[in-house]
């Protein structure tokens, strides 16, 4: 049977600001990322998130960004490997306190927004946050775009990677995401997007913005927690998912 990851950034809210509605969206995934401080989330929610999280099965991951936000983390910045390395030691570390308290273990490390995009692209950050993964916990997985400079520095470094693609976003030829100031960037319709993941699954590819094919490995979905209509794009793709016998399930440990 074809397994795969179905998840999702969560705990993105920050002091009296809600943003996304992650109690409606956790009975369809089966991970999370959650956000670390830098672009959103604070100690409050990041627990709220674990536990809610935890209550239901769903494997945690931490998100960690660029330190934005104003600015969501996602607008690039300049940094240093040296700076990637030790931001993502940093919210990592916070994460994992965090879960610890609540009885529970962190699972994978996903990048966020900018810092995400850059790393699929740079070799010197993938290399630095794949390096700092590894030197908190080697066990952790790291999740990253498909065929991405990051998911080939986890493998250098020996860890498990997970290769992620997007059910909410457009692509461009080359593999990457096309960039969200982009007219027709995201996609927000539940039924074009579980046609997209199905596709994707079932077939190792998926149409670019220009109609070609792209081929993908496709290890996880991600769908964002602030994409409207959330809930209801990951409900469709779970669905389909399953009219498709396919096995949705957290990442298994090799």
């Amino acid at each position: 049977m074809v397994r795969v990851d179905l998840n999702c950034d969560m705990g993105e809210s920050f002091g009296t600001w809600q943003l996304g509605d992650d109690s409606a969206i956790l009975p369809f995934v089966t991970s999370i990322n959650v956000a670390c401080g830098f672009h959103a989330g604070d100690p409050s929610v990041m627990r709220a998130t674990v536990l809610a999280a935890a209550a239901v099965g769903v494997h945690i991951g931490a998100h960690p960004s660029l330190p934005d936000l104003v600015g969501f983390g996602r607008r690039e910045m300049a940094i240093s490997a040296v700076e990637a390395y030790d931001l993502t030691v940093y919210q990592l570390g916070a994460l994992q306190a965090v879960a610890s308290v609540c009885g529970v273990r962190v699972q994978h490390v996903k990048p966020h927004g900018a810092l995400y995009n850059m790393a699929a692209a740079r070799d010197d950050l993938a290399d630095s946050i794949a390096r700092a993964v590894r030197d908190v916990d080697s066990a952790l997985m790291l999740f990253g775009l498909s065929g991405s400079a990051l998911i080939s520095a986890g493998r250098a470094c020996g860890l498990q990677t997970v290769s992620e693609v997007f059910a909410d976003r457009a692509y461009r030829a080359d593999g990457s995401l096309v960039p969200r100031a982009s007219p027709n960037a995201t996609i927000s319709d539940p039924q074009l997007a579980a046609q997209r993941a199905l596709n994707m699954v079932q077939h190792a590819q998926v149409a670019a913005e220009d109609g070609a094919p792209v081929s993908v490995t496709v290890d996880t979905i991600c769908i964002h927690g602030d994409t409207p209509g959330a809930a209801a794009m990951a409900n469709a793709i779970r669905s389909a998912l399953r009219d498709a016998a396919v096995l949705v399930a957290p990442p298994s440990a090799q």
